[in-house]
């Protein structure tokens, strides 16, 4: 399979092109800046370097063409304001969709954020709020296509441990929790998998668990999206 991650350089992209790399996968990561290339390259990945903000349709479905996958894992990040959250995690992710379609490629991932589909509670931080509506909205459009073949992935709160192997992954509630980036690549990469269909059309949770990575994707057969 050719997947295209957006967001390349990012710390669950780079585990995940690794992966993806290691089983066969050919793999392109979308950069902003020319400088992260080597992490890509070390990673096993194309680096293409394309602003998101600024690009056009056109100018992002033609790194698109030829794929089999589309993974969108970009963000604003830490320390950006409320104004990045809006250009980035809603503008972004739905310009990234516009390409896929445009280029022909129907498997689109995307890593959002648990708690996107509920207005932020009275009291939560401005730009953290401002990011949970972004990533609510930009989900909600992907949703509404036809064209995908999507899929919608939210974390709970990511860590920088090793990661166990096991999740607990639903398309309904696992309740909050930690998981380990390492572990969010795992899935994206099992769900990526070309004989993988069963999590089409799902919207996502996923926490660490008992349950091994292969066998709670497996498991997403059936579930009422």
């Amino acid at each position: 399979m050719r997947i295209v991650i957006a967001g390349g350089h990012g710390r669950i992209a780079l585990r995940l092109e690794r992966l993806l790399a290691e089983r066969g996968d050919e793999v392109a990561g979308m950069i902003r800046r020319p400088g992260q290339a080597g992490d890509l390259l070390a990673a096993g990945a194309e680096p293409v370097v394309c602003d998101l903000e600024s690009a056009g349709v056109a100018d992002v479905s033609r790194h698109l063409e030829g794929a089999d996958a589309a993974v969108f894992a970009a963000g604003a990040g830490p320390g950006s304001g409320s104004a990045r959250k809006e250009t980035v995690d809603r503008a972004a992710a739905v310009l990234f969709a516009d390409a896929a379609e445009a280029a022909g490629v129907r498997r689109f991932v995307v890593v959002s954020s648990m708690g996107a589909d509920r207005e932020p509670p009275e009291g939560t931080d401005p730009v953290f709020a401002a990011y949970l509506r972004a990533k609510g909205a930009a989900d909600a459009d992907i949703r509404s296509r036809a064209g995908l073949d999507w899929t919608i992935l939210r974390p709970g709160r990511l860590t920088d441990e090793p990661g166990t192997g096991r999740v607990a992954l639903s398309a309904g509630s696992t309740g909050r929790g930690d998981v380990a980036r390492d572990d969010v690549a795992a899935v994206l990469a099992a769900l990526l998998s070309e004989d993988e269909r069963g999590a089409v059309g799902l919207t996502l949770e996923l926490i660490g668990g008992d349950t091994p990575v292969a066998e709670a994707v497996r498991g997403l057969a059936g579930q009422p999206g």
